[in-house]
């Protein structure tokens, strides 16, 4: 008989089950929650503590070639951070891009025990997941990037649809992946070129196809094969003055589809230029409230340094060009590109203070907090170590008061957010941080405190200031072990890896093997990541293929 484990007195918050701030017990045995213990049972008294699911975060950067890149382009980020050797943890470095242990051990710090590493090239991922093995404690997935991907093109442009699908399952077979990312979709491939895509109209270079036609074809590929989560996509236009018109199109063009909008905020801009940069939170929230179709995580700004990684290697020249910080960007073989620029941002520079207001606008205005999700796009709009920070703002109109008093003066008159009263309540903080990312993944067996759910439990101290409340759990619980007690972690364990198995649609043609050999520098069977080299696993099915 495995470990038992009863949790009692805790104020629960489980909104995937209706529990809202009852007290209730939690039976957990092997590692799952469980109707009732069998046998003896250690026993946790949660009087006084408020009882969640572990966070669940739908879309960061913590492990891939990226963002080790990054940790090497930014000694400086090193400085800050210091975790020291203790017996049983392992020394980190980094506040933007903090390495690996780091990473797990400060998910955990927060209550956290699933994340998803949101970007990656094809050809990086055998890298990505030897980086995910050693985060410990947190169970993670990762979103295979394809909207760049020349192979697609190429199939587009043909108009073979059943090679796209095809080629779309056997990358996430291949390499044990979780999801389809999508980033400025054909823009990336423009920019090749020197170039960036100006609409969803625009024609890529070489392969003659466009934006909207790459987004429906993946879009369809994603339904088709039955994988748990929507398209994830950033959006063409990415921090661009009046890219929200671009946002609403895109959506526009994925009606009756699902679609994973990711860090929204970047993507709700208006003005012509940055003279006349302004938000359109409000445009971008009404549509979102009238499509049920659509789920969105925020990436809100945080004020200080952070780190943008991400394949739209056009933003990030423009980005450098504006900052004068310095700049990496590669083009990734036949797949994306990658582009790297520390930042700043700074609550009296008056296009930072209203990123800063649209992302809680956002927050704020969309209604259905089960689609809405909690996330800073770590590190773009700075760390994941700051979600108690915002959690603080959203649940507290005076503390957003008290902030808008300290930033630029223009967020007073040119956003909704002085005029928002809304304040979210714990079980809301507990859909948009846990329950809404676990049902947009298609974890059913995370994200909640139901029977047969993963006994991956966060206990935190009730209190009046939200923000300190959500910086020091006093116990967490993953997998059924207590691995941080009394804002220590006192345990560490192997975090699994995630990943689905899309459902068979025939192989690739016997052309691919050899086109592929012409245009990598890996061998063909050197791509695909043997089962055995990923230790601690869990595989979750697709639907079956349409």
């Amino acid at each position: 008989m495995g470990r038992s484990l009863k949790i009692v007195g805790g104020e629960v918050y489980d909104p995937a089950n209706g529990v809202n701030g009852a007290v209730k017990e939690i039976c957990v045995q092997d590692g799952k929650i469980v109707e009732s213990c069998t046998g003896a049972a250690e026993v946790i008294d949660a009087t006084d503590l408020v009882v969640m699911p572990g966070g669940v975060d739908i879309h960061t950067h913590i492990g891939s070639p990226a963002v080790n890149a990054a940790r090497g382009f930014r000694p400086e980020d090193h400085r800050h951070g210091l975790m020291s050797k203790k017996p049983g943890l392992r020394s980190g470095v980094g506040f933007t891009v903090p390495s690996t242990f780091a990473t797990g051990y400060l998910y955990t710090r927060m209550g956290y025990t699933t994340v998803m590493e949101a970007a990656n090239a094809p050809i990086g991922v055998r890298h990505t997941h030897e980086e995910l093995i050693d985060i410990p404690i947190v169970d993670k997935g990762i979103y295979i990037l394809m909207g760049n991907n020349e192979f697609i093109l190429k199939y587009l442009k043909a108009g073979e649809m059943d090679k796209v699908k095809r080629y779309v399952a056997w990358l996430i077979r291949s390499l044990k992946g979780y999801g389809i990312k999508l980033v400025n979709p054909g823009g990336v491939e423009q920019w090749k070129y020197g170039k960036d895509v100006e609409g969803l109209d625009d024609k890529v270079y070489y392969f003659d196809v466009t934006p909207r036609q790459i987004l429906k074809a993946l879009s369809w590929a994603n339904e088709s094969l039955g994988l748990p989560h929507p398209i994830h996509l950033h959006a063409n236009r990415l921090g661009i003055p009046n890219n929200y018109l671009t946002t609403l199109e895109t959506m526009h063009a994925l009606e009756g589809s699902r679609l994973h909008m990711a860090h929204t905020q970047f993507h709700s801009y208006g003005g012509e230029n940055w003279g006349g940069f302004c938000s359109k939170a409000v445009e971008v929230a009404e549509y979102i409230n009238a499509h049920p179709n659509v789920t969105t995580d925020i990436g809100q700004v945080v004020f200080g340094d952070a780190t943008t990684i991400t394949a739209d290697g056009p933003w990030q020249y423009r980005l450098y060009k504006l900052s004068k910080n310095k700049w990496y960007n590669q083009d990734v073989e036949v797949e994306t590109g990658c582009g790297i620029v520390p930042y700043a941002y700074r609550e009296k520079n008056y296009v930072n203070a209203i990123q800063w207001a649209i992302g809680l606008e956002l927050f704020l205005l969309i209604r259905d907090p089960w689609r809405v999700f909690l996330s800073t796009d770590h590190p773009n709009g700075g760390p994941f170590i700051f979600y108690p920070w915002i959690i603080k703002l959203l649940m507290d109109k005076a503390f957003r008061a008290e902030m808008l008093k300290r930033v630029h003066k223009r967020v007073l008159s040119d956003t909704t957010l002085p005029k928002l009263d809304r304040e979210y309540t714990l079980s809301e903080i507990a859909i948009i941080s846990r329950a809404g990312p676990a049902r947009a993944l298609g974890l059913k067996h995370k994200g909640h405190l139901g029977i047969g759910a993963d006994a991956d439990v966060a206990m935190y101290p009730k209190g009046d200031d939200p923000e300190r409340m959500f910086e020091h759990p006093v116990y967490v619980i993953k997998d059924g072990e207590t691995v941080l007690r009394e804002g220590e972690i006192v345990g560490t364990r192997d975090g699994k890896t995630l990943f689905v198995v899309p459902p068979e649609v025939g192989e690739m043609d016997p052309e691919f093997k050899t086109e592929f050999e012409n245009y990598y520098t890996i061998e063909y069977e050197n791509f695909p990541i043997d089962i055995e080299d990923i230790p601690n696993r869990e595989a979750i099915p697709a639907g079956v293929a349409r």
